[in-house]
């Protein structure tokens, strides 16, 4: 008899999250087997699962915030080995050939894969994975802790690590969930003034807790007004999915700021050109990051202290974990996690 794990499956868009057994596969040329211990579940899983991701491949197994262990070498794979902890984040491969990764642009890579669209994802108690999609987790981080900062970490990070603005500038995140409150502890530890924004006074001493310097309750204040009177910012972190507040969010820029667009928003921005005239101001996207940006996100956060905020749910509840998320009733990040399958 063939060994089988647990994983969930998707069959069809915007199908059903169903469990299910599989056989246990053998890595191939360039690939390990990891057998998860947590994995984050992630907004951007209902655009994968609902078939919006071009090169999703279905049935589908979401889940691209993956922490575990890897059990299983392939072939030609160099610099791993049987026991590593690692995470698997969104970008899962790399080629290393095509122009844009010889260039160094490998989160452009015309061959890349994302983790649970491309290939079957970290709802599950195991995966196969190309060896440039690991980073290496830090002995100080659980797998629960590290299973977030592989895509909601790392977007953070990486996002104001590449931004314009250094110690000392003002910058404001806007919006304080699965992204905004990782967002707020990292801009702290990078000695930026932290401005968190959000709806409600009582969210106030949630935000200095996470470290911020000052909060903005949008609903009883001009946002805008706030900002200008700290300077204005040199960035304004959207991790909200609200156009409106966005876009009000951008009057307040200081010269030379920009608008980092980091939460996944179909609808266009109300930012006109005059906004950024004005400031000299961008409007700028960013992607999460490579594998070895999420290895520098992991050992940041365990240096600083920095932990996401998170509700572990064993992976045989994750259709409610999913719709916990999706309804935004968790505590900021559902992680599913594997010692309760069944």
């Amino acid at each position: 008899m063939f060994a089988t794990y647990r994983s969930v499956e998707v069959t069809e868009p915007g199908g059903a999250i169903t469990l299910t057994d599989r056989p246990v596969l053998e890595p191939a040329d360039g690939e390990v087997r990891v057998r998860v211990e947590a994995c984050g579940v992630c907004h951007s899983d209902s655009q994968i699962a609902a078939g919006y991701l071009p090169g999703t491949v279905f049935p589908v197994t979401p889940g691209h915030e993956v922490a575990g262990h890897i059990e299983a070498v392939g072939p030609g794979v160099l610099d791993w080995q049987v026991g590593d902890r690692v995470t698997v984040g969104w970008f899962g491969y790399y080629c290393g050939s095509c122009f844009r990764c010889r260039r160094g642009d490998f989160v452009h890579c015309v061959r890349s894969k994302v983790t649970g669209a491309g290939f079957p994802g970290g709802y599950a108690e195991m995966l196969l994975v190309h060896q440039s999609g690991l980073a290496r987790i830090p002995d100080a981080l659980t797998a629960v802790d590290a299973a977030p900062l592989a895509c909601a970490g790392v977007t953070m990070f990486n996002s104001l690590r590449h931004s314009g603005a250094r110690p000392g500038d003002v910058v404001a995140v806007l919006g304080i969930g699965g992204l905004g409150h990782l967002g707020v502890q990292f801009a702290a530890h990078m000695g930026f003034r932290t401005v968190a924004i959000a709806r409600g006074a009582e969210k106030a001493d949630m935000a200095y807790q996470l470290g911020a310097h000052h909060y903005i309750d949008s609903t009883a204040t001009d946002v805008a007004a706030e900002l200008r009177k700290l300077g204005g910012a040199r960035v304004v972190a959207a991790t909200a999915t609200n156009r409106a507040a966005i876009s009000v969010a951008g009057d307040g820029l200081a010269p030379h700021g920009e608008v980092l667009t980091l939460a996944v928003l179909a609808e266009p921005l109300d930012i006109t050109p005059l906004q950024l005239i004005n400031s000299s101001g961008t409007i700028h996207g960013h992607p999460a990051g490579t594998s070895a940006d999420t290895e520098d996100t992991l050992e940041f956060a365990a240096l600083h202290g920095i932990r996401p905020w998170v509700e572990p749910m064993p992976l045989r509840e994750a259709a409610t974990g999913y719709d916990r998320m999706m309804r935004n009733e968790a505590r900021f990040r559902v992680v599913l996690t594997m010692t309760d399958a069944e």
